[in-house]
């Protein structure tokens, strides 16, 4: 959600079409908002994948040569240390790793350099090993979990689909129970949060399009796994980014699993949700090398696989919009994408995920039917009318416990909008009752809005005089 005032959420969110049409779909504020995960059906639908630990290098579904660099970089970085060690640097079974660390020795690449408890060895580079690894370094400096193949990622991706997910109406409704949706919009967006397709948000500034957006998330409840990083390409993608995705522990009780029986190299995280707006560029559409630590991290829509991104303010980006639309014709319609890597190689990455677009311009200016056609969900939202700012306006003056002088309201919405011909917009009520405290605050008195108050508002406010 962008960034501001105290009240960001309503006013953003506070929003209904001009004439409300029954679609047979309650109203999302008359819905509780005690609904928990445990008591809806198919709240976990989703998340039947579970990354089991592998019992064999089959298993893991990489060659001992991809894994050479690793161990090779972390003794490089760390210095000596045992085969169990490695194995937990790798996040992998020790009886996997140790064929690995001895064919390592064997090439005179490691050495022993002394015991350590279980039988087990301290491993060093040899002088043979150490150029070996800066080789390796020049390539990259990744030395983390052994990452995960890709064709493994797509599996899980597919058996994690958010097409798969069908949370309950209630249960999407209940994510909106404090806005003031129509009945016509409530039920556009509860279907298309259903069917897991791409869609539009369109209509003036200040009507709630990007905390909608911001919201669908929260209609899916269930987890999911992802690896830490992906072997594609003979290069190490880096996938978890604790920056956008919020890693969940497993459950304590209720008999889910051992977490001794997972798969280390994958992480258990809530769907993600990422947001982008005017600083989007095509370089966050391809995987790029860290020129810091020089470890290549992944796309940003490969992040945000499984989950929701958010493309906000869509046609105000860096690029024409003409070129970012084209990079996604192909990943809507058909479910994965092709990027190149840093070295030129071009790889082919699934694209599951519910694709957001938020806009205040027309969308006849944006694009041609060719592209809308792969957007299925189009949801238009309009500014209140003066009943509908009124009763936000009230709704936010409770809240914040702003006192507000008869006729108050009245005199602001026929001086500052009526004769002024200005369009209301939900964001207005918020907005200015902020600037009534601003006000209030720098005199030490209690907060209140009154004729005088309002006129100052306005004059700070609008720019249009």
């Amino acid at each position: 959600m962008k960034a501001g005032r105290i009240y960001q959420e309503n006013r953003e969110t506070t929003m209904s079409t001009n004439q409300p049409i029954d679609c047979g779909v309650t109203p999302t504020f008359s819905v509780a908002t005690s609904l928990t995960a445990a008591s809806e059906p198919g709240a976990e639908e989703g998340s039947s994948f579970i990354p089991r630990q592998p019992k064999s290098l089959a298993d893991v579904g990489l060659e001992p040569k991809d894994l050479f660099p690793l161990v090779l970089r972390f003794l490089f970085f760390h210095g000596p240390h045992s085969g169990g060690a490695i194995a937990r640097q790798l996040k992998m079974p020790v009886p996997i790793v140790e064929p690995i660390v001895v064919l390592m020795k064997n090439e005179q690449w490691l050495g022993h350099k002394g015991a350590a408890p279980g039988s087990d060895y301290i491993y060093e580079l040899t002088p043979k090993g150490a150029e070996q690894a800066r080789l390796a370094i020049q390539r990259g400096t990744y030395c983390g979990s052994a990452p995960v193949s890709i064709e493994q990622y797509e599996q899980a991706m597919m058996r994690q689909s958010v097409r798969n997910l069908t949370p309950p109406l209630r249960r999407i409704l209940a994510v909106y129970h404090d806005l003031l949706l129509s009945k016509t919009v409530a039920a556009q967006l509860a279907q298309a949060i259903i069917s897991g397709r791409s869609l539009l948000l369109y209509g003036p500034s200040g009507n709630g399009k990007s905390t909608l957006a911001s919201r669908i998330i929260n209609a899916w409840s269930s987890e999911i796994w992802i690896p830490r990083a992906l072997f594609v390409g003979g290069e190490v993608l880096r996938l978890f980014d604790s920056a956008v995705h919020v890693e969940r522990p497993l459950p304590r009780s209720g008999g889910y699993v051992h977490e001794e029986t997972i798969d280390q190299r994958w992480v258990r995280i809530a769907r993600p949700s990422i947001s982008v707006g005017g600083e989007l560029c095509l370089e966050h559409l391809e995987p790029t090398l860290n020129p810091i630590s020089q470890i290549i991290e992944s796309p940003l829509h490969l992040k945000s696989n499984g989950g929701c991104l958010v493309i906000d303010d869509f046609g105000r980006q860096r690029i024409h919009f003409s070129e970012l639309l084209n990079r996604w014709i192909i990943p809507m319609d058909r479910g994965f994408d092709f990027v190149n890597l840093p070295s030129g190689r071009q790889i082919r990455i699934p694209f599951d995920q519910l694709l957001v677009f938020a806009t205040n311009l027309r969308p006849r200016d944006i694009a041609d039917d060719a592209f809308f056609r792969r957007i299925p969900y189009k949801i238009e939202l309009l500014g209140p009318n003066e009943e509908q700012f009124r009763k936000l306006f009230d709704r936010l003056a409770q809240q914040h416990n702003v006192e507000v002088q008869a006729g108050a309201v009245d005199y602001l919405l026929e001086k500052h909008f009526d004769r002024s011909n200005r369009t209301l917009c939900f964001s207005y009520a918020g907005d200015l009752l902020q600037q009534a405290i601003d006000f209030c605050k720098l005199h030490n008195v209690p907060a209140r809005f009154n004729r005088e108050i309002a006129d100052l508002a306005a004059l700070n406010y609008f720019a249009d005089r």
